[in-house]
């Protein structure tokens, strides 16, 4: 893997943001570039800082996740890891997610978030990993 992967964050919970951004970027080969309380702002963000890897929640003000997804993989496709307690194994969403074009989903829990990402680093550094090598749209 040359150099860092770039990561772009967009989930409207501050706390998410800021504990995805510190499991991130103890791994040496990511690297959070910024993130977005919403797709709105963080569609701006992609334009500008051109992530390798989206993370993106569903469910978020403005704009949800899914319909962002489906507009991004239309316009500007780009790895996306769905990170929602909205995805239930077999729902819609997950389905949808898919079919939008996400390259994996991370179902975080209803209760205790922070305290999964801590405990799910090595899953989701690897998932970020993984994705990078993806290339949607082509």
């Amino acid at each position: 893997m040359e150099g860092k992967t770039k990561v772009l964050l967009i989930d409207d919970s501050a706390v998410v943001r800021q504990t995805l951004s510190e499991v991130l970027t103890h791994d040496p080969h990511i690297d959070v570039i910024g993130t977005a309380p919403d797709p709105i702002i963080g569609e701006g963000k992609i334009n500008k800082l051109d992530p390798d890897v989206i993370i993106l929640d569903i469910e978020m003000p403005r704009m949800d996740g899914l319909t962002f997804l489906r507009k991004l993989m239309g316009e500007n496709p780009k790895p996306v890891i769905i990170c929602s307690s909205k995805t239930e194994k077999g729902s819609d969403n997950v389905l949808k997610a898919i079919e939008y074009g996400a390259v994996e989903i991370i179902q975080k829990p209803k209760l205790g978030t922070k305290q999964f990402i801590e405990e799910s680093r090595i899953r989701i550094t690897d998932a970020v990993k993984a994705a990078s090598l993806t290339r949607p749209g082509k």
